[in-house]
Parts: structure tokens; C-alpha cells; sequence
């Protein structure tokens, strides 16, 4: 027992080392989590005297614990054994296919990460880029949704930035759980998204095993109670206009609810506009073509990079004007059953989808409304209804003659007190900063080969004078007057 034994040296770090990870495994690693674990509690207990809709257990959950309750849901194991039945293979490689869904899908939130880094940083990003201005807001019906409710906020996509810009502005309210596209699955940006507890999912996806496990990751989270933005668009804007609803994550939340039995759902309608879309140009080029395809080159963001750090550093950097967000009146689940009268679930499969439809044109008829009228989009609607040249005092008449009528047909539109003509200079300033515009002389004209993009810009609040045809035509005749008058 005492006689000394020879080893290699190779052998005994082998040896220390696996009772190393054996002493870790089983004595400080429990420790350690337990210790952290604590502290996470304490933080999350702070946040939620502050927030008005608290973080729930559920988004809290270890992100282990919540693949292993998705797949072992009774509907996704239904799903699993149709799917090997449909395709002739084995249950448990349809059980593993489920299960590498259910990985790419739950997200691993960290409060740490998403209220010590994101919004600081969504914030910082916000107000270096823009003018941030927050628009309609319904203050009252907002605070009068349920304790109880699941919050979704329902959104129109312009730009990448609306993930920043409403994560800023909805700080103080609930930790939002994002959708997001196959964009953002890329190292290391996946995990960081994936820590602020974004989900991410395969739009263009057909595989019914995968829109099943995505379906009740969905359902179980508003169940749930977490809080949830959704772009039901499917994608950015291409030509700048509010466009119709995919309701495929509307039908997943809808076809779950049971009234009377099942947690209300709130929608909360979102409506967003820029002066400035980081990302304009890129997407005219994919509506031009026909084909929801972005290029990205790393050497135009290099390119971009270098130049806007020098901006920076020699006190040139002009903001891209305003970013503004607007928050609606949200629209109650429960409430909106037992008007229409029928039922979301059961075996009103039919209902239920008819309910979605009527839902989604409800909701995105709401968005439409309050989307924020901002100076740019004023003055391109304004220069393409001049249809000529026009000089920097009419454009600007022509504007104000655009917000009064607005105003008159509009209950989200509000003329200035002294009408909006510095803010009109501003804007065609920034215009012709952009090379959109050209001033010749005393009259400014749109530059045609740049007519794509300040009609794109336009279309974010054409659809006011396409809802109200009578106050904004009297707009509309006003500037073409107004031009008339100015080229005589």
C-alpha cells in the first residue's frame, strides 16, 4: 500500500485532470450556479418593481428546461409521429429533427444582457443616428390592458433599426421577445440577440414539423404571459408603404386562445417612420428586381464605417433627422371574440382562420393610422404633387397646406402651432445633402434618376390621402396651385 508507483508524466495530468472536472462538476459548478442564480433573482425582483408588465417565469426558465418542455409537448410528439409517417423515417431521427428546431428556436434571455447592455445601448444608438420623437401615444388604454394579459406589440417594418427604436422606447414597460429572420443567426451576433430574448424562425419555411414546434413555442410564450413584437409584414418595406399582413404567427396565437379559458391577449397596434431608412436604397434595388434578396458587402460597411467615424471625428456628422414611433389603442383578444360572436379554437378551425384575417386588416388598419407624418416624407409627397419646379417658399406653403388637411381628416396629425416651415427647410436640406433634390436657381426640382426614392419616402403616408380622398385632394390641388402660380 505505501510502495511508490511509477507514472508518466502525460498519465497524471490525465489522471488530475478528469478529478479535476469530476470535484467542478459535482462541488463548486453547483455552487457557483446557485450563487449566480441567486443573484439574477434579485436583479430580476428590482426590475419588475419598475416595469409595468414584470419579466415572467416562463422567459426566465433555464433555456434547457424549455427545449425539453417544447419537444415533450403532446402537440409537437403528435407532430413528430405524422411526420415519420409522411417522410418513412424512424420516430426517434423525426424526434431529433424536432429537437435541433426546438434548439435553433428558444432563445436564452439574460436580464443583464438585455437591461444593462441592449437598451443602453439601443438608446445610445438611437440618439446618435436620430432625432428620437415619440407620436401618438394612447397613454389611458395602455394602462388599462389586464394585469394578466399578454402584451404583443404589432409593428410595421421600415427599417433594422425598428428592433433598437422600440426596444429604447418600450423599456420602461415590458422585456420584449422579438421574432427574427435567418439574418441574424450569424456568430456572434446570434448570441447576443438570442440573450435579449429574441426567437428565431425560418419565414420562408414549408417543413411541417417545423412550423408545428414553432407554433407552440409561440403559443406556450403568450400563454405564458411574455411580452412579444411582431412584424406581421414578414419583411421590410420595399417600396415604403404599410403592406398587407402574413398572419402566420397571428394564426399560431389566435387558433390557441379559448375564450373564457385561455389568458387575453392584447395587441397593442405600432406605427414607425424615418426621415432617413438606413437601408433605402437596398431595398428599391430588391423591389426593383422582384426578389426579396439583400446583398450585403463587407466593403460598403468598411467603406461606410471609415467614412462615418471621419464624420465624426471633424464635427461633420449631421442626424438623420426624425425617427419617430407611435403607440395605438390595443385591441383585446377576448373582447374581439365575443363581439364577432364565433370562437378562436376547438373545432372551429374555419372560424378561427376567418378570425385571423379580420384581426390582422383590423390591426394593420390601426397601424396605418398612426403612423408618424414626419418632415421628409412631407416634402417629397409635396414635391412629386408640385410635378415641376418650385421654389423653397412655395414647397414650404405647400407643406402646411398638406398638414391642415391632415390635420382636419386625422386625429394623430397635428398642424404646428406656427406651421412646420423650419422643419420643411430642414428636410430640403437634408434632401439635397442626399442628392435627391436640386436647387437651380430659386426653384428645387427632384433629380430623376433619384425619383424611386423620394416616391419610396412618400409612400410611408400616402396612404392618408388613399383613406381620406377629400382632405388631402384639397392638399393636393393646393400645391399644384401653388407650383402653377410659382412657374407663371
Amino acid at each position: 500500500m505505501t510502495r511508490m508507483v511509477e507514472l508518466p508524466v502525460w498519465l497524471l495530468v490525465l489522471i488530475l485532470g478528469f478529478a479535476a472536472v469530476t470535484a467542478l462538476s459535482h462541488f463548486l459548478l453547483p455552487s457557483v450556479r446557485w450563487f449566480f442564480r441567486r443573484r439574477m433573482e434579485r436583479v430580476v425582483a428590482k426590475l419588475n418593481e419598475r416595469l409595468e408588465r414584470p419579466i415572467e417565469p416562463f422567459k426566465l426558465a433555464r433555456r434547457h428546461d424549455t427545449i425539453l418542455r417544447l419537444i415533450y409537448d403532446a402537440k409537437v410528439i403528435e407532430a413528430v409521429a405524422e411526420h415519420a409517417r409522411e417522410t418513412g423515417v424512424p420516430e426517434d431521427v423525426a424526434f431529433q429533427e424536432a429537437r435541433r428546431y426546438a434548439r435553433e428556436i428558444v432563445p436564452s434571455f439574460s436580464a443583464t444582457a438585455y437591461f444593462g447592455i441592449a437598451i443602453k445601448l439601443a438608446k445610445w444608438i438611437s440618439r446618435a443616428f436620430y432625432r428620437v420623437r415619440l407620436g401618438y401615444f394612447d397613454e389611458k388604454a395602455l394602462r388599462e390592458i389586464h394585469k394578466d394579459a399578454t402584451v404583443i406589440f404589432i409593428m410595421n417594418h421600415r427599417s433594422n433599426m425598428d428592433y433598437v427604436l422600440v426596444t429604447y422606447l418600450a423599456a420602461e414597460r415590458a422585456a420584449l421577445s422579438y421574432a427574427v429572420g435567418e439574418w441574424a443567426r450569424v456568430w456572434p451576433l446570434s448570441r447576443l440577440i438570442r440573450a435579449m430574448g429574441a426567437y428565431f424562425i425560418r419565414r420562408r419555411s414549408r417543413n411541417a414539423l417545423y412550423r408545428r414546434v414553432l407554433a407552440r413555442y409561440v403559443q406556450m410564450a403568450t400563454a405564458a404571459g411574455v411580452a412579444q413584437a411582431v412584424f406581421p409584414e414578414g419583411g421590410l418595406s420595399l417600396d415604403g408603404r404599410v403592406g398587407a399582413p402574413k398572419l402566420g404567427l397571428l394564426n399560431y396565437i389566435v387558433s390557441d386562445f379559448v375564450p373564457g379559458e385561455s389568458r387575453d391577449v392584447a395587441f397593442v397596434p405600432v406605427g414607425l417612420n424615418y426621415d432617413r431608412v438606413l437601408e433605402d436604397r437596398v431595398l428599391i434595388a430588391a423591389g426593383q428586381a422582384g426578389k426579396r434578396k439583400f446583398r450585403f458587402r463587407w466593403s460598403a460597411a468598411v467603406k461606410y464605417f471609415v467614412k462615418h467615424v471621419f464624420q465624426r471625428l471633424t464635427g461633420r456628422f449631421l442626424r438623420y433627422g426624425y425617427a419617430a414611433v407611435s403607440f395605438g389603442a390595443p385591441l383585446s383578444l377576448a373582447e374581439f371574440t365575443r363581439k364577432r360572436g364565433g370562437e378562436a379554437s376547438g373545432e372551429a378551425g374555419d372560424t378561427a382562420s376567418e378570425l385571423t384575417e379580420e384581426i390582422g386588416r383590423e390591426l394593420m388598419s390601426r397601424i396605418r393610422e398612426i403612423v408618424p407624418v414626419l418632415p421628409v416624407p412631407l416634402v417629397c409627397e409635396a414635391l412629386l404633387e408640385c410635378a415641376g419646379p418650385v421654389s423653397r417658399q412655395d414647397l414650404a406653403r405647400a407643406v402646411c397646406a398638406r398638414v391642415r388637411a391632415l390635420a382636419r381628416t386625422n386625429l394623430h396629425v397635428r398642424p404646428e402651432k406656427d406651421g412646420p416651415e423650419e422643419e420643411v427647410e430642414v428636410a430640403i436640406n437634408h434632401l439635397l445633402m442626399r442628392r435627391m433634390i436640386r436647387e437651380r436657381g430659386a426653384r428645387i426640382e427632384v433629380v430623376e434618376a433619384e425619383r424611386p426614392l423620394v416616391e419610396y419616402y412618400a409612400n410611408s403616408i400616402a396612404h392618408f390621402r388613399e383613406q381620406n380622398p377629400d382632405g388631402p385632394a384639397d392638399a393636393a390641388g393646393q400645391a399644384a396651385e401653388i407650383a402653377a402660380s410659382a412657374r407663371s
